[in-house]
């Protein structure tokens, strides 16, 4: 019997060694994550932990010291600008190490390395796509670009180096837990990782375009009916800068703008009944990636002074994409929103101006459909000749499987992203390299660099010249009273409608006509009106002799204007009552569409929704029931309106604007698209509105079931962890309101990702907040400790500390750096 107890003790010491040293049940063998010295015990931060510390590290020039407050904000003060990008980079690692080289791997289409393929093969799919857009090759010639400036080169590779020092004295035990969770461990970085998450930026605010779906409705569509589908200039529209003698556009375009002779007969086909496109990219920038930012001049202040706004809207992540910070050495002190992988104070203040951006949205990435010579893809058709491409082998390597070559050939349009290796068509082969200006040399960096050192407005207006992709509405505000907003960026010169399809690429008639000078980019400085002002909208009206794109939201622009147009005497606190506003435009601007609704047809159940409705104040505000029961019923009246006619294409096409559907029913009561084609009757709006109530109605009585109606509940707002399985590491069901086209644009998972408010008074008053918290580490206090006032709306006073405060109360704890 000894034997047979023995012999089972073997076999399950045995079993226990395999189960604790395999990584079939998860990505890291389970021995390595439980060990008590190395596992993810590790990463528990007790509450009270400290952050006092004396560092010794190679490549520092002088002594840096740090100061951090209750919020574990750093206030670095170092003697000069290299030991502080250095500082910046080695606190960026120490407190988001994971979440840095996370986003480079996404940039650089390397996630298959460390989750593999992921289901039916999507992880690779994305990869394949980042490879094929060329996102290395824009980092690679950015670093070249930046290397030409040494400042640039200088701040790039301090910033290198402090972040190395942390990683190189980083022990297994201090790992991040998501490298313990997925089996790996950081690499060295480099100023090609910083380039590569500049560059994904420009893909989340520049890399979005509707070309492929936009040629399928123009495929389908007659001309008449594409141009009142997709209008691009909305009745509603604030623009930018209004065409006033104030603030007049040019006169005429720099360049000759006529479109190409043949472009009726090979461009403009409606409808062309061709091929269309099946396949989209598999990852898409979320299309209400944007952003508020206004600034008041100062006879609307108490003050007297300018007051600056912005609340960048991207996705709601944690750990989250900001860090806050301040910056001071000798040339400068700056404070604000810093990106993680980047040096710099990206949107903030300093003693002597404010800065903040918006997504400008212009379209500069468009696809050309090229004429190989044959299948070995040498060489392509151009101009009538047949000219050589370049050919990039991507290398993807797989967690488990075999590495995946992938050759890209390059034209002088740019690489060929869809061919017969990487298909858009179940039916033909379509060969579309893509034009995008990231992918020409830039210093885009150089921007915050400057912004960062400005003294008045017009070093802050020189500062913006380096940006050229992504486009961004500028907005920069001085202690002196100097204000102003510019759409900044390097954009194509278009012609009406080019760029929204799919272009020929045999010949350079289609190609950009050149670049839209700068001083004409829409701009506005110091105007009568007393504010500037951007929400994403179309930057200009029609007048403007430059074609700008095709799809701009309105309703955010159109509210800010119309509180600022009437508002005086204005406070931060008023400023904070505007970025939290929940007031939904597009309700009162549809209100008197719905109350047509043939009451007398209710039954009692959709007689209680639509008093719901009928009591609500238009503020998507928590606790509000009326505004689940709009947003659900427009969503469905968009649906019985248009998808009868558009569910025929058999292919993905662009849904219309937020605003289309409002102003078509005012100007049309009997607009034709209400009658479903698909029913022998001729349908009203009034049967419209009825059969979409009886719809919406469905997905209320669910709710209500399970006591979600109220607004917040049923829009459930959730900001989850990076890899958006771990829940544990997520902040889910937040009580927040707000929505699409609200001020307070909060989305499911998307939204005002930093809210910010700098009042340029002496000693400037500033405050701001954002979801998340400093700490990228799950197991710390300061993981998510801002998250709840974020949030109530609340805001945290933002202390730019000046030398000689070191004793000051709010100085929790000091480092002090010296080399080694």
């Amino acid at each position: 019997m000894r034997f047979v107890y023995l012999a089972f003790a073997f076999l399950l010491t045995i079993g226990l060694i395999i189960v604790f040293d395999t990584r079939k049940v998860l990505p890291a063998p389970l021995g390595r994550l439980l060990s008590p010295q190395h596992g993810i015990w590790q990463n528990a931060e007790p509450s009270d932990a400290g952050f006092n510390e004396d560092l010794l590290l190679p490549d520092l020039q002088d002594k840096v010291d740090v100061y951090f407050d209750e919020r574990l904000v750093p206030h670095v003060f170092a003697r000069n600008e290299t030991d502080l990008y250095y500082v910046q980079g080695y606190l960026h690692a120490k407190f988001r190490l994971w979440q840095m080289e996370f986003q480079t791997h996404a940039a650089a289409g390397r996630l298959s390395e460390i989750l593999g393929e992921g289901p039916e093969g999507r992880i690779l799919e994305y990869d394949r796509s980042m490879r094929r857009l060329g996102m290395v090759y824009a980092a690679e010639r950015s670093v070249e670009e930046a290397d030409k400036t040494p400042e640039s080169k200088a701040q790039y590779e301090a910033y290198t180096k402090g972040v190395n020092a942390w990683i190189t004295q980083l022990k297994e035990s201090q790992l991040p837990i998501e490298y313990k969770l997925l089996g790996y461990s950081p690499e060295q970085w480099s100023p090609l990782k910083t380039a590569l998450f500049l560059k994904y930026m420009s893909f989340d605010l520049a890399g979005g375009e509707d070309d492929l779906e936009f040629t399928n409705a123009r495929d389908f569509f007659s001309k008449q009916d594409f141009e009142k589908l997709y209008p691009y200039l909305s009745d509603s529209l604030k623009p930018i800068q209004p065409n006033t003698p104030e603030s007049p556009y040019p006169a005429s375009a720099a360049m000759d703008l006529r479109r190409p002779a043949d472009a009726d007969s090979l461009y403009f086909r409606f409808p062309a009944g061709s091929d269309s496109i099946t396949k989209l990219p598999p990852y898409q920038p979320n299309p209400e990636n944007g952003s508020n930012n206004w600034a008041v001049g100062g006879t609307k202040t108490r003050s007297g002074r300018p007051i600056l706004c912005n609340d960048p809207h991207l996705g709601l992540n944690l750990p989250s994409l900001w860090f806050e910070m301040q910056l001071s050495c000798p040339a400068f002190s700056a404070y604000g929103a810093t990106f993680p992988g980047s040096p710099n104070v990206i949107i903030g203040f300093n003693e002597d101006i404010s800065f903040g951006f918006t997504n400008a949205g212009r379209d500069v990435k468009d696809y050309y459909e090229i004429e190989f010579q044959d299948e070995t893809k040498n060489a392509y058709r151009f101009n009538n000749e047949w000219l050589p491409t370049s050919k990039r082998v991507e290398i993807i390597r797989i967690k488990g499987k075999p590495d995946l070559l992938d050759t890209v050939a390059y034209t002088a349009i740019g690489p060929v992203m869809y061919d017969n290796n990487y298909r858009n068509s179940e039916k033909n082969v379509s060969n579309l390299a893509v034009r995008w200006q990231a992918h020409e040399p830039s210093n885009d960096g150089l921007t915050f660099y400057g912004l960062n050192h400005a003294k008045s407005y017009s070093d802050g207006v020189k500062a913006i010249r380096n940006l050229h992709c992504p486009g961004q509405n500028c907005l920069i505000a001085s202690r002196n009273g100097d204000y102003g907003i510019w759409q900044q960026g390097t954009f194509p010169a278009k012609w009406r409608r080019q760029g929204d399809f799919v272009m020929p690429g045999t010949d350079s008639a289609y190609f950009w006509k050149g670049t839209i000078p700068e001083t004409e980019n829409p701009h506005l400085e110091n105007p009568s009106r007393g504010y500037v002002s951007s929400a994403n909208q179309l930057s200009a009206d029609t007048s403007y002799p430059y074609y700008t794109g095709n799809v701009f939201p309105v309703y955010r622009g159109f509210m800010v204007n119309r509180f600022l147009d009437t508002a005086n005497n204005l406070s931060p606190q008023d400023m904070m009552a505007m970025q939290t506003s929940n007031y939904v435009i597009k309700a009162e601007l549809s209100r008197d569409i719905l109350t047509r609704l043939p009451v007398e047809k209710l039954d009692d159940r959709l007689k209680k929704y639509f008093e719901f409705y009928q009591k609500w104040n238009n503020k998507a505000d928590p606790g509000e029931p009326g505004s689940t029961v709009f947003h659900l019923w427009w969503r469905e009246l968009e649906q019985k309106i248009w998808k009868d006619e558009f569910s025929r294409a058999n292919v993905p096409l662009p849904w219309p604007g937020e605003y289309v559907l409002i102003e078509s029913l005012h100007k049309d009561s009997a607009y034709a698209w209400i009658d479903d084609v698909s029913t022998p009757e001729k349908e009203t709006l009034e049967d419209d509105l009825l059969a979409s109530l009886k719809t919406a109605a469905d997905s209320l009585d669910k709710l209500s079931a399970q006591n979600n109606l109220d607004w917040e509940k049923a829009k459930d707002t959730k900001i989850r962890h990076l890899l958006r399985v771990i829940d544990p590491f997520s902040r889910l069901h937040l009580p927040i309101g707000g929505g699409k086209g609200i001020i307070n644009a909060t989305g499911p998972d998307h939204g005002p990702s930093w809210r910010m408010i700098v009042a340029m008074t002496d000693g400037i008053e500033a405050y701001g907040v954002y979801p998340g918290g400093q700490s990228g580490n799950p197991g710390s206090r300061y993981y998510d400790d801002f998250v709840d006032h974020w949030v109530t709306g609340k805001y945290y006073r933002l202390w730019m500390m000046k030398a000689g405060e070191e004793a000051d109360d709010r100085v929790k704890w000091t480092m002090h750096f010296r080399k080694a």
